[in-house]
């Protein structure tokens, strides 16, 4: 039976590069998105794979348990799960920390870093008792670097990649990896790119090639030998 790849979050630029890569190699890409608008045109794009797509809120706990749980009884056990909500805490949301409240931080952690880890916290058994599975959480370069444009983010940012890194120390010697795709810039093709083009921020960054990135994710499937890697269009950081 094939691998299953669950892509939680899918869009046109990085999500669905994931899916392609991965099901280049035989895998059954599990797609999920808030709504089904754009499941026809992600199916006919990753042609010779299948390709289920399924509608949920990840950042919903109820829906994401019920989600995970339906691609289980369709095509199997999740062997992969790429973690990466399009719009988690970046846009007009913003706010510069030296103005930032408790609920403006607080936001981007009730959107990124909890539900990243009631995903977890729903796959993980399974993968340890079988011995094998791998997690991928995309995050931002404001986890690693002081970036204050991207302000209110940025402690979320970080608690995810410590999250995800301090996950695959845990998880050394057992089967299962956990791995950080850090990003700092605007992934090709993705709805954060479109959003930026259309509307000016205030925020400068270069761009990202998705399948360039998803090419790496699989060497890191692959390897398992590093924790995380850094993608970078920023002149500065």
């Amino acid at each position: 039976m094939p691998k299953v790849l669950a892509v939680l979050g899918v869009g046109p630029g990085l999500g669905l590069s994931i899916a392609r890569r991965f099901g280049r190699e035989g895998f059954t890409t599990a797609l999920v998105s808030r709504t089904d608008a754009r499941h026809a045109t992600y199916r006919a794009s990753l042609a010779g794979i299948t390709a289920p797509t399924y509608t949920a809120d990840v950042t919903d706990e109820a829906q994401l348990k019920e989600v995970l749980a339906r691609i289980t009884a369709d095509v199997g056990e999740i062997d992969t799960v790429y973690f990466g909500p399009a719009d988690a805490g970046a846009g007009p949301d913003l706010t510069p920390l030296p103005e930032a409240g408790a609920d403006a931080v607080r936001r981007p952690f009730e959107s990124l870093v909890l539900p990243a880890v009631r995903l977890v916290e729903a796959v993980l058994p399974g993968m340890r008792a079988r011995g094998s599975g791998a997690l991928f959480f995309a995050g931002g370069l404001s986890g690693k670097y002081p970036m204050p444009m991207l302000g209110s983010l940025a402690p979320a940012s970080a608690a995810l990649r410590m999250y995800v890194l301090t996950l695959n120390a845990a998880l050394r010697d057992t089967g299962v990896y956990a791995g950080a795709l850090t990003i700092g810039g605007l992934i090709e093709r993705g709805d954060i790119h479109r959003m930026f083009t259309e509307q000016d921020f205030g925020i400068t960054a270069g761009t990202l090639d998705p399948d360039a990135i998803a090419e790496r994710a699989w060497s890191m499937y692959v390897e398992r030998g590093e924790a995380e890697a850094e993608f970078t269009a920023m002149t500065a950081v």
